[in-house]
């Protein structure tokens, strides 16, 4: 078996879309991320159970999620700290 089939370098490998809106939704919170990512189940009564009906569905939006993420894994990576407003 080669390395690359016995481990995936993706970091999305094995993450189902739940365990990624739920991470993101820690990290930022639902009000930050409806600022990065402009649509309606992060702004509008949101949940993660709307947010997965829409980005199943909706490719854009479920790439912007994914690049989200990755984005957030590399700010943790470098132990940046999140600082709030104000």
């Amino acid at each position: 078996m080669t390395e690359q089939t016995s481990k995936s370098k993706d970091p999305l490998h094995g993450l189902t879309l739940e365990a990624i809106v739920t991470a993101l939704v820690d990290y930022f919170g639902w009000e930050e991320l409806g600022q990065r990512i402009e649509i309606r189940s992060f702004v509008i009564d949101p949940s993660v159970a709307s947010s997965l009906k829409f980005l199943r569905k909706t490719p854009w939006a479920r790439a912007k999620v994914e690049s989200l993420y990755l984005f957030m894994l590399r700010e943790k990576s470098r132990g940046q700290t999140r600082s709030l407003p104000g």
